[in-house]
């Protein structure tokens, strides 16, 4: 018998999965840059993208981490190892 899969919570709030998702619509159309201030060169990378528009939200304060009291509430505690 197949064991069930166990849903997983959300990692990121709503507003930091919208920062990725301009972040890659401007690398796909070749404005994103990396670095400060976009002094750095084009990014070619999709990880790379991703990880620019996480921090462009962290950065706003919408990065939607779930307190680890919200977690525990909802049976979701985090296993240690």
């Amino acid at each position: 018998m197949p064991t069930k899969k166990k849903a997983s919570a959300r990692k990121y709030g709503k507003a930091a999965g919208k920062r990725v998702a301009s972040a890659m619509r401007r690398k796909k159309r070749g404005n994103l840059r990396s670095g400060k201030a976009g002094k750095g060169g084009k990014v070619k990378s999709r990880k790379q993208a991703i990880a620019i528009g996480l921090s462009e939200a962290r950065k706003k304060g919408r990065e939607g981490f779930r307190e680890e009291e919200e977690l525990g509430a909802v049976g979701l505690t985090r296993q240690a190892g």
